[in-house]
């Protein structure tokens, strides 16, 4: 077992570190967006989501964001609500609408150049598809949602424009200095709690039994005779069981497991369900590994507790309903 001081330093801090900087560049480039102007510019674009939801055109930035660095479109998302020009309601809709946006980045870093090779083309590529479709539904509820529950809401936009009169006068270093110091402002608030949260979670991770091992604490001994019903609800042969335990603690595991299984024990749709099934499951693992630390990080314990809650029950909401379009 490894000791806590490992743990910290070789899991913890790489973790921290990393989403530090990426928040870190997420809320700086924010900032130089106000500093220069751009938020308007590029809020033209973004405008087509920002305007059904009722959601300033400021917010179509960190959207679009969200395609190159969900990290960084957190980020924004975060300074625009501490700024004030959102509220809490305003700011879960537009989490919720970013869900897609931030899928449109995992096709090019993991499921095309991974998850797709592994399970071969059409396994791969209806996979991908129903997983596009999962995000595309929550995005699209989320624009739902705020062209009801955002009707009618004004926005101080005058938090996002930059406070000296003269801006255009103002030589570049001054205003990379301004957004500079934002920025460090900005992450002395977020650093310390994402630091102590992922201490926390990293630690009772390294100190708990194995993962699998927790589900025969509620008195299962066989960790694989609470999922047998289920597959076999679903019509799911018994190789399908293994594939779902393996996908609760890696995606990637889960899928190298069940590509040999297709064609021969699983149909190509049969592999798609098990794969959804796992990702079902996975959920509260993934909740408890990287959910609750960034975004506790990111919003605090109070608000980031709504996050999570709305983006978990849509996931699973609509990860059933594409399980139920696949087994029509």
């Amino acid at each position: 077992m490894q000791s806590i001081l490992s743990v910290l330093l070789e899991e913890a801090l790489p973790r921290v570190l990393t989403i530090t900087l990426l928040i870190g560049a997420g809320v700086g480039l924010a900032n130089l967006a106000v500093e220069y102007g751009l938020v308007t510019v590029i809020a033209r674009v973004g405008r087509y989501l920002t305007e059904p939801a009722n959601l300033p055109p400021e917010v179509g930035t960190a959207v679009l964001t969200n395609t190159v660095s969900v990290t960084a479109g957190y980020g924004m998302l975060a300074e625009f609500r501490e700024d004030g020009l959102l509220d809490d309601r305003a700011t879960l809709i537009a989490v919720v609408i970013n869900t897609f946006f931030g899928f449109l980045q995992h096709i090019f870093t993991y499921y095309g150049p991974v998850l797709v090779p592994i399970l071969g083309l059409q396994v791969g590529l209806m996979y991908v598809g129903a997983r596009a479709g999962i995000s595309l539904a929550i995005s699209l509820v989320g624009l739902l949602a705020g062209s009801v529950l955002l009707r009618g809401s004004e926005y101080d936009r005058g938090v996002v424009e930059p406070e000296t009169p003269d801006a255009d006068v103002r030589t570049h270093r001054e205003k990379i200095r301004t957004a500079g110091a934002s920025t460090l402002e900005r992450l002395r608030s977020i650093v310390p709690r994402l630091t102590i949260v992922y201490a926390l979670v990293f630690v009772a991770l390294a100190r708990s039994e194995r993962i699998l091992d927790g589900i025969g604490a509620v008195g299962v001994d066989d960790p694989g005779a609470l999922l047998e019903p289920v597959a076999g609800l679903l019509g799911l042969p018994g190789a399908a069981v293994p594939v779902i335990l393996v996908s609760l603690v890696d995606p990637t595991t889960g899928a190298i497991t069940v590509a040999p299984l297709i064609g021969d024990v699983l149909t190509p749709d049969e592999a798609v369900i098990t794969l959804l099934v796992g990702s079902l499951v996975s959920l509260t693992i993934g909740t408890v590994k990287r959910s609750i630390p960034f975004q506790f990080g990111i919003w605090g314990a109070e608000f980031g507790t709504k996050v999570i809650v709305v983006n978990v029950c849509l996931k699973a909401a609509f990860i059933l309903v594409a399980i139920g379009v696949f087994l029509a």
